[in-house]
């Protein structure tokens, strides 16, 4: 009697298991850059709604005892909206506007000098309508397929 093992007898070759599926290579890569580009963007917003929050208290403190202030909350503000914007906003023209207007905005301070009491003001009530406008604006849902 022979056993299964038998050298001698002449066997059926092995059917090829199918392979289990692999990732390539350029898909990892392509996962860590948008696992790393999304982590950048987060810091980026992070950074740039403190930087809009440290400049907004000078000038909500201005704006309500009178004092006045120096360019540089202006700077940190501006510089902190245009940090905000290019993590935040999606549509890349409103994008860039933004970031424009802020450096726009943060260089003619610089150039002028001084923060007068109405600049203040621009500045109170235009964060107030922006962080209304974020509050109440209906966030897309990614699952939703619209």
């Amino acid at each position: 009697m022979t056993s299964d093992l038998d050298p001698q007898k002449p066997t059926a070759p092995p059917t090829p298991s199918p392979a289990p599926q692999r990732r390539s290579q350029p898909d990892r890569e392509d996962d860590t850059d948008a696992n790393d580009n999304l982590q950048m963007r987060v810091a980026m917003k992070m950074i740039g709604s403190a930087m809009v929050f440290i400049g907004f208290l000078q000038v909500f403190l201005a704006a309500q005892t009178g004092a006045e202030i120096t360019v540089f909350p202006m700077f940190i503000y501006f510089g902190g909206m245009a940090l905000w914007a290019h993590s935040s906003v999606e549509h890349a023209t409103t994008r860039y506007l933004i970031i424009a207007f802020s450096l726009l905005c943060a260089l003619a301070f610089f150039h002028y000098g001084e923060v007068l009491f109405w600049h203040i003001y621009v500045i109170y009530w235009g964060t107030v309508l922006m962080v209304v406008y974020f509050m109440f604006k209906t966030q897309k849902n990614p699952t939703s397929g619209q």
